[in-house]
């Protein structure tokens, strides 16, 4: 563009920087979260003394604690005059709605894998949704400083899941680093080198840059943001011409609606934050503010040419809970946010992010049915919520059963577990009363590899029982496989529990002489009501007891009689166990500081009339 002033002929030229943009992709726990803060400190992101922790794009509370990714989140780094936008996925099957639409924004990927574990159940799952949208791979074999791995072994084990998921011949050809993210060191051989240069340059060499498709713009959006002061923030890749600030534009939704709108302001990532640009090019990631009521999957337009890309698919959610309002006596001592509106408002919002995720209205007003991919998924969702100040009770998850072909089908899923060669016997023992069936069994150094398909109804609760019956040795790991037909009744919780006979606080008295009827979760002291489980039963079959009765005091004591009361301390269980370990009479309450197992019908004489109602409505 030439612009002439004062008889001198100037030239406006427009500097396009090269782009590549990269989502990294894993199994849970193979180092996906410590690649990206490598990347982010060989590009000299932070100043050299700069302290800055670990696991940087982790920064969620949760997340934090539990020491995975949750929500993908967008990192940008500027190497050898490229800019690398890099996109950090979750690596659990129950949160595959964040990797399947982020992956939209990728035009390639890092396929971490562990040098002793090899591909894992995620890493299929995750891989097959990269291969199907065309995305050029490259292959990292992390944590071969570790003993007993395996670095050959682990890529053709790579390779051959690639050849079983129908890569092209181009996806089959990927290049492989070798390093140790811990140990900050990529190479493409096994030598170990001082940095992770080698493979920066290998991203840039690899990985293609975006098509710059010209026309009027396109953009569909794969992510939320939200800030306090901008309000919420539409984030995806520009699939064709360019967005700029202040321009109109129309926003075509996933149901044909168009809505007139005006980009307000427009960022772009740089580093961990994001920059403010007045223009964004086709093929860079961007965000965009002044948009209302968007959500993920919509296009954003050219306000003359509207013109809509395919809407995003993703998996249908296969278990499902029941959220109600707490109706405890405890109802509103902890919670800021407690009313069914409440509830059904943050539950809708929720959905408008969390594609995975459907609520449905019931037909009670104070309870909605809520499916997701898995108990982690939903137990993430109540864990956010009741840190929020919410207030609820949650039912047993079920599984969604389907008729396929005139046949009840239920979801079944492949469990793969590593485990210590003396309790293969019995992991194999527990998952096949589980109705599960052993498909593969090798042996990986001192461990047994083992492969099961497995209904989802026999993995609620599997997790604590097996790590109970292998000293905590046993490593687990599910993705979904398909429908199937329906394999009938799988044996429960054996064990019945002791539940409050009235509301008090509990004493070490009364604990002490029911300690041989069951392990207790709760300690004196502690407020409990009628109904609550405040205890396991050493055998099947419910038990009303009175924990909170007091020593009748008498001027007549034994010396140190009471030093003889030895009370052991409470079973401490998270979210995810108390879901998977409660019945269908049962529910959780869940405050912002309590979680609270207790029978979803308080009342013992209303409790039995229903289940003399259910007995009967079953025989007839």
């Amino acid at each position: 563009m030439r612009v002439q002033k004062q008889g001198v002929v100037r030239l406006k030229v427009k500097i396009i920087m090269e782009i590549r943009n990269i989502a990294i992709i894993a199994h849970v726990d193979h180092g996906k979260t410590t690649l990206v803060d490598k990347i982010l400190h060989a590009t000299k992101v932070f100043r050299d003394n700069q302290e800055t922790g670990e696991l940087i794009m982790d920064s969620n509370d949760l997340e934090k604690e539990r020491g995975i990714t949750i929500f993908s989140k967008n990192a940008a780094v500027v190497y050898n005059g490229v800019k690398i936008n890099v996109i950090d996925t979750p690596g659990h099957a129950d949160f595959g709605g964040e990797v399947e639409r982020v992956l939209k924004m990728a035009d390639g990927v890092l396929l971490l894998v562990d040098a002793f574990e090899g591909p894992m159940p995620q890493t299929r799952f995750v891989l097959q949704k990269a291969l199907h949208l065309n995305l050029r791979p490259i292959v990292i074999i992390n944590k071969v400083d570790k003993p007993n791995c395996r670095p050959e072994e682990v890529h053709e084990a790579i390779f051959e899941l690639f050849f079983n998921l129908d890569a092209t011949e181009a996806q089959l050809d990927f290049p492989t680093f070798y390093g140790s993210g811990k140990n900050g060191w990529f190479n493409d051989s096994l030598t170990p080198t001082t940095d992770i240069i080698p493979l920066l340059d290998g991203i840039i060499k690899y990985v293609p840059a975006p098509l710059r498709n010209e026309g009027p713009l396109q953009m569909q959006i794969t992510s939320l943001d939200y800030s306090s002061f901008l309000g919420r923030i539409a984030v995806g890749k520009v699939a064709r011409g360019s967005i700029k600030e202040g321009q109109n534009i129309v926003l075509m939704q996933a149901d044909g609606t168009v809505k007139k709108s005006k980009v307000k302001e427009l960022y772009v990532f740089e580093s961990l934050g994001k920059k403010k640009a007045s223009e964004v090019l086709c093929g860079d990631i961007c965000a965009v503010v002044g948009l209302d009521d968007f959500n993920i999957g919509d296009t954003i337009c050219d306000i003359d040419n509207p013109e809509a890309l395919a809407v995003i698919s993703v998996d249908e959610p296969t278990m499902s809970m029941m959220f109600s309002i707490n109706n405890s006596p405890f109802f509103g001592k902890d919670g800021k946010y407690v009313t069914s509106r409440h509830l059904r408002d943050r539950l809708m919002k929720e959905t408008e992010k969390n594609l995975a995720l459907r609520v449905e209205d019931t037909g009670s007003a104070d309870s909605f049915l809520v499916f997701g991919r898995g108990i982690l998924h939903l137990g993430i969702l109540i864990e956010t919520m009741r840190r929020e100040g919410y207030e609820m009770t949650v039912g047993q998850p079920q599984v969604i059963v389907k008729e396929i072909n005139g046949k009840k089908s239920e979801p079944f899923e492949v469990l793969v577990v590593d485990v210590p060669d003396e309790y293969s016997g019995r992991v194999i023992d527990m998952v096949t009363r589980r109705k599960g069936e052993l498909q593969v069994m090798e042996t990986k150094g001192d461990m047994q590899h083992l492969e099961f398909e497995i209904p989802s109804r026999g993995l609620i609760g599997l997790r604590s029982s097996m790590l109970t019956n292998t000293a905590g040795e046993a490593v687990m790991a599910h993705r979904f496989l398909e429908y199937k037909p329906w394999k009938g009744p799988i044996p429960g919780r054996s064990n019945g529990v002791l539940i409050a006979k009235n509301q008090a606080a509990t004493t070490g008295y009364s604990i002490d002489k029911l300690q041989d009827r069951g392990s207790f979760f709760v300690d004196p002291g502690e407020e409990v009501y009628v109904g609550q489980i405040i205890a396991e039963h050493i055998k099947p079959g419910d038990l009303i007891v009175n924990a909170t009765e007091g020593k009748q005091l008498t001027n007549m004591r034994a010396s140190g009689s009471d030093d003889s009361v030895r009370i052991i301390p409470k079973i401490q269980m998270t979210l995810e166990e108390c879901m998977e370990y409660i019945q269908q009479d049962e529910c959780i309450e869940v405050t912002p500081k309590k979680i609270r197992l207790r029978k979803t019908i308080l009342d013992e004489d209303t409790r039995k009339k229903y289940q003399k109602m259910l007995k009967t409505e079953e025989v007839s």
